[in-house]
């Protein structure tokens, strides 16, 4: 066997395993993540799966960090199944928990950790794979569903008491769509300009009122 075909193997057998997982963790979310949730549920989960993939391919990624990159973004938010507070750091441990059964290294599985944690809000990744994951998680601020989606964390946030009116919330919307960023040439290219745009929206509705 050819060192390619070899790699080939384990890249297939490794996605085999993903695959095994995601319907696993898929299923553990959908039955036990808190109904209040609106945002943070098995919809977000698969989205950002979605967007990984996107920009993955636009920005060439190999097999295996592909791999590696939707294991994280099913892991990412599994922390929700234990409450808000500090989740990434929880996502680590429930991933920690199931990947080395499932074939993963250590080294895979540092690697996923550090994507997981990548998503924590301020943003900070460190690697490329971070910074894919960092995007794909904020995807939707520069899309046309923008304001669709962020009713769902309008909700959330206000179950929480987080925010108390639609002023609080598009006030939160403003100071954090200027202070965020994308990483990675993709995002940027073709996120960045739509983001604006939303931005802009916002603006408006707080001058009104």
């Amino acid at each position: 066997m050819t060192f390619a075909a070899k790699n080939l193997n384990t890249f297939s057998i490794l996605n085999m395993e993903y695959e095994k997982l995601k319907k696993i963790i898929i299923s553990r979310l959908r039955e036990n993540l808190p109904e209040h949730l609106s945002y943070h549920s098995v919809m977000h989960v698969k989205d950002v799966i979605d967007s990984v993939e996107k920009i993955a391919e636009a920005e060439k990624v190999n097999e295996e960090d592909l791999i590696l990159l939707k294991t994280a973004a099913l892991f990412h938010d599994t922390g929700f199944l234990y409450g808000s507070k500090n989740h990434e750091e929880k996502s680590c441990e429930i991933a920690e928990e199931y990947l080395s059964d499932y074939g993963y290294s250590e080294l895979q599985t540092e690697k996923i950790k550090g994507m997981i944690m990548a998503t924590k809000i301020p943003q900070t990744p460190h690697t490329h794979l971070e910074q894919i994951l960092a995007d794909a998680d904020l995807d939707y601020l520069g899309r046309d569903d923008f304001f669709v989606i962020g009713d769902k964390l309008f909700e959330e946030l206000s179950m929480f008491g987080i925010v108390n009116s639609e002023r609080d919330w598009n006030l939160l919307q403003e100071k954090f769509l200027e202070s965020h960023h994308y990483f990675t040439e993709t995002a940027i290219s073709t996120r960045k300009e739509k983001k604006q745009a939303n931005l802009d929206i916002i603006k408006r509705k707080l001058k009104k009122d």
